[in-house]
């Protein structure tokens, strides 16, 4: 598995634990980084996992707004879990991280929604993040 995808699964991974807690996601994070450092059989949190976390966490606000907008009869509330937070870190690549091409970040988006989500979720993941690619930059405020 290629490094930025092994950092991609890992940041869902702490935003989804994040929003299982009702923790902000910097604290999971920070948590993760401790566990990390404390027990030698802990991966090290890498560089690109703790970028994707901090640029959610920056943007989580508009973020959440975006995606409560434009999922046609979906409310943010009612997102199976799993898909909240695949959006989530999907939304933020797309709109402000301009490493990753698009494409890429909607074919890692849809691929975590089929590791980790229901039969339908890839559909409607690739959907919601295809309509705020198609908006692109002028949904950033």
């Amino acid at each position: 598995m290629a490094a930025r995808n092994k950092a991609r699964k890992r940041a869902f991974q702490i935003l989804f634990e994040a929003d299982q807690r009702g923790s902000a996601v910097t604290d999971v994070l920070a948590d993760w980084i401790r566990h990390a450092r404390s027990d030698p059989r802990q991966p090290p949190v890498g560089e690109y996992t703790m970028e994707l976390v901090e640029g959610y966490a920056e943007h989580a606000e508009r973020i959440d707004e975006l995606l409560s907008t434009y999922s046609v009869g979906w409310t943010l509330d009612r997102m199976p879990d799993v898909d909240r937070s695949i959006l989530r870190l999907g939304a933020y690549e797309l709109l402000w991280s301009e490493e990753t091409p698009d494409a890429v970040v909607l074919d890692e988006a849809v691929q975590l929604a089929k590791e980790f989500s229901t039969d339908d979720s890839p559909s409607f993941v690739n959907g919601l993040l295809g309509r705020l690619k198609d908006l692109g930059p002028s949904l950033r405020r």
